[in-house]
């Protein structure tokens, strides 16, 4: 179940109550589960198997990480964030053997609907109606969130990395893939350059500096892939990222060209702008972006952001 969620004063959703702290069993993973050689998916450190609980027979996901002290921290972030609907839960950790290598063995919950990069590809040219992109952005947003009020920077937000719980329309949309995840405070800002090409943040790309910004500009690049079917940035010469590439990023050079985006609201295309700003300072914030009305797309709320934004001393009750 999720965990209950309190307003602290900087308007950020906390946890009421810490998750325990991660306790890894000693013991062979083999005494509780049973491990199979069925490939659920590859992360950015390694391939997901098919397992099962013996007590139960429930399916579950098991990750492998050679035992480091990267890997001992990605896996605690994973699991301080798992309390979160919308981001992957950790069942178990396990510190065994594996062919003469001490490993770290994470036991997930399985999410049988696949990639939101699968959904997106198997559009085509048909990209998704702003109701469905904004619904979908609302589920990335409510991960971020969550990792951002207990100072956790993902630095991977893509789609590869967003999996449905089920195939079902109405199925769960959930954050996984820790490996680039950072603790982030005002003394710890990150300078470690992670990335993937497509969603990488312009500051990322330079000697400075960055913070949880960088996953904000991530959903900004998100948002514009769905409502058009391609990305703001990419390389002209089949590389993964050229030089030009890297320069039109870095100078939040793209377009909202036609006939893609004749249809697409204004008020969309300026929510891409605010999260698309190559100053990571006059970026959105994960509160300002859950808090708008295209992600809030009822009609109380959009008034609501009108009087909040605009008339700061009117009070209105929703």
């Amino acid at each position: 179940a999720e965990e209950e969620k309190n307003q602290n004063p900087t308007g950020q959703f906390l946890p009421l109550y810490a998750r325990p702290s991660l306790q890894i069993k000693k013991n062979a993973i083999t005494d509780d589960y049973k491990v199979t050689s069925q490939v659920l998916g590859l992360g950015i450190n390694g391939k997901v198997l098919e397992i099962f609980q013996k007590k139960t027979g429930d399916k579950y996901a098991l990750k492998m990480l050679q035992d480091c002290a990267k890997a001992r921290r990605e896996v605690e972030l994973h699991w301080r964030a798992s309390p979160c609907a919308n981001i992957v839960r950790i069942i178990d950790v396990y510190e065994n053997l594996y062919q003469g290598r001490k490993c770290l063995l994470i036991v997930m919950e399985c999410m049988d609907g696949g990639e939101l990069f699968s959904r997106i590809q198997d559009r085509g040219d048909q990209a998704f109606t702003e109701r469905e992109a904004s619904d979908i952005m609302k589920s990335i947003g409510e991960a971020i969130q969550f990792l951002h009020a207990i100072n956790i920077a993902h630095r991977d937000v893509k789609p590869e990395n967003l999996l449905y719980s089920s195939k079902k329309p109405n199925a769960l949309l959930k954050l996984t893939d820790f490996g680039f995840a950072k603790e982030t405070t005002s003394h710890n800002s990150l300078a470690t350059p992670c990335y993937t090409p497509y969603y990488v943040a312009p500051e990322v790309l330079g000697p400075e500096k960055y913070d949880k910004s960088c996953d904000m500009w991530s959903l900004g690049v998100i948002m514009y892939i769905l409502l058009c079917g391609y990305p703001p940035f990419y390389s002209n010469h089949g590389l993964a990222i050229s030089p030009g590439m890297k320069k039109r990023i870095r100078m939040g050079q793209y377009e909202f060209p036609n006939p893609e985006w004749s249809d697409v609201s204004e008020e969309a295309k300026q929510l891409i702008r605010t999260l698309l700003k190559t100053e990571p300072t006059q970026r959105m914030t994960i509160t300002e972006f859950m808090n708008h009305p295209w992600i809030n797309v009822s009609t109380c709320s959009i008034v609501s952001y009108f009087y909040l934004t605009f008339l700061p001393s009117f009070q209105l009750d929703c």
